[in-house]
């Protein structure tokens, strides 16, 4: 499906996502069963998730401080009190027949993220709500064509849904707003934003109107989109088939969409449901959710400081680029490493900064991607990639030397400074002894040097292999580069 450039133009994609994050509690929402999710099947169950007759929920104190240090951490207003509902709806994984959410008093409401866009501009994204329920089990359909498993594991484990208002517009936006939501869930630790999982989840609202229309268009909802390249495919997808079908003629229905990603195709499941279809009541088994204000500011007081912020500091202290700072704030763990490595430097200056950041994000980074781990299992300590950054940047080595050794400290374990001593190493910056080294070459090489006076100067870098060569590449480029120019120009 491909649309003629100019008629997508006039249309305004009209862009809402609804996100669903596990949240890293060890027991379910209103039970003591494990949330672990790799136990086996049916085992992380109880009469109380699964819904049996006569049993009453009692409510996971940490589901609410999790759902209000998300809800401070989006500018969110908390509800001093709120109530759980009974959403009654039917599905082979839905034992009980309801699930316990919340509906017209979520106890998080009104907020709002800034996400930063490739531009350099940034967009202020609303947030309608963010409320407390559980989750449903999950139907299992890869093992045969004609049966359906259930697993009911999954039932009671607490989830905060955030619902964001119609605000984007764009697939970068789509994209930058759920990389958003997921760095603030993960830099709380309130959810580990594993997609993969389960543990984070979307839908997609998606509608679209004539640039110069007044009035929105219907909207479909995609369910259960389950990586960022899905929720982006799938929302280019259903923005193509709406444009079609209005260009044609014909008229948007109100439905949920499924998006099968290896047709790249959405397809309608059902008529999408209004608030009467789930017949929501309040929940005569729990009490109301109340948040004094005193909760309110403890909790604010403890949050941690989130991927802008740091982005911005890091800049400031460090002075290092904006696109590294970008990339060291991507994870939590991943910036904690890089500083543990800045306050280890025994020289610490812009200079020695620069390089602990283009060092962490290129060689630590590539490391980590051949070793497909996350940087919690690094196998060098940060303080050991500081002592071999002190080296660089006092000039005790060059960069060829430092990646070999590096090498060797991830194969070995040992420390930079006895993989240095063993193989001695240590830059050359004498400059007599460099100056001899050069005199030399260029008395060996007297033909070239005829031929650079002559006009010929890319034979700089002949001379420069040729003296790092008799140096035993530890000469200090640096200085090499100084003392030939000044050699070559005396020569003339």
């Amino acid at each position: 499906m491909s649309l003629n450039t100019e008629i997508r133009n006039q249309y305004q994609p009209v862009i809402g996502l609804e996100i669903h994050a596990q949240m890293l509690t060890n027991t379910k929402a209103f039970c003591t069963c494990s949330t672990d999710f790799h136990t086996p099947a049916n085992t992380n169950v109880c009469p109380v998730c699964l819904g049996n007759p006569g049993v009453l929920p009692v409510l996971n104190s940490r589901l609410v401080e999790f759902i209000v240090k998300m809800g401070l951490s989006t500018n969110c207003k908390i509800r001093d009190k709120s109530i759980f509902a009974r959403k009654n709806y039917f599905y082979p994984d839905l034992s009980k027949g309801y699930q316990i959410s919340q509906f017209d008093t979520p106890i998080c409401y009104d907020g709002h993220i800034d996400i930063e866009l490739k531009s350099g501009a940034s967009k202020n994204i609303g947030i309608t709500r963010i409320h407390m329920e559980e989750d449903a089990g999950k139907s299992i359909h890869d093992f045969s064509d004609h049966e359906t498993l259930v697993d009911f594991n999954r039932c009671g484990v607490p989830l905060i849904e955030i619902v964001s208002e119609p605000d984007i517009n764009t697939l970068e936006e789509a994209s930058a707003y759920l990389n958003k939501i997921k760095q603030i869930l993960v830099y709380l630790e309130i959810c580990d934003g594993n997609m993969e999982e389960g543990s984070l989840r979307c839908d997609a609202n998606v509608s679209v109107m004539l640039k110069d229309a007044k009035e929105l268009g219907t909207r479909t909802e995609i369910k259960n989109l389950n990586s960022f390249k899905n929720v982006t495919d799938a929302i280019e997808v259903e923005i193509e088939r709406q444009i079609e079908i209005v260009e044609a003629g014909g008229r948007i229905d109100y439905q949920t969409m499924n998006y099968n990603a290896k047709d790249k195709k959405t397809t309608p499941l059902r008529s999408k449901e209004f608030a009467h279809d789930y017949r929501y009541f309040p929940e005569p088994d729990l009490v109301f959710v109340t948040v004094s204000k005193e909760e309110k500011n403890k909790i604010g007081s403890n949050l941690p400081e989130f991927p802008t912020e740091k982005k911005q500091r890091f800049i400031k202290d460090y002075s290092i680029s904006e696109g590294d700072s970008t990339v060291l704030v991507q994870s939590k763990e991943y910036a904690s490493f890089f500083e543990e490595i800045i306050r280890s430097l025994k020289v610490k200056n812009e200079k020695s900064f620069n390089i602990a950041s283009s060092w962490m994000n290129i060689e630590v980074g590539r490391v980590l991607n051949e070793l497909k781990t996350d940087v919690s299992k690094f196998p060098v300590k940060p303080e050991k990639i500081s002592s071999l950054i002190d080296f660089i940047s006092e000039g005790k080595i060059n960069k060829n030397s430092a990646q070999d050794i590096f090498n060797e400290m991830i194969e070995t374990g040992k420390d930079a400074e006895d993989i240095i001593k063993d193989k001695n190493l240590i830059q050359v910056s004498d400059t007599d002894e460099i100056d001899t080294i050069i005199k030399k070459v260029l008395t060996e090489s007297s033909g070239e040097v005829e031929r650079y006076k002559s006009g010929e100067k890319k034979l700089a870098g002949f001379f420069v292999g040729k003296i790092m060569k008799e140096s035993k590449g530890k000469a200090n480029p640096k200085i090499v580069n100084e003392l030939l120019l000044k050699n070559l120009t005396e020569a003339n």
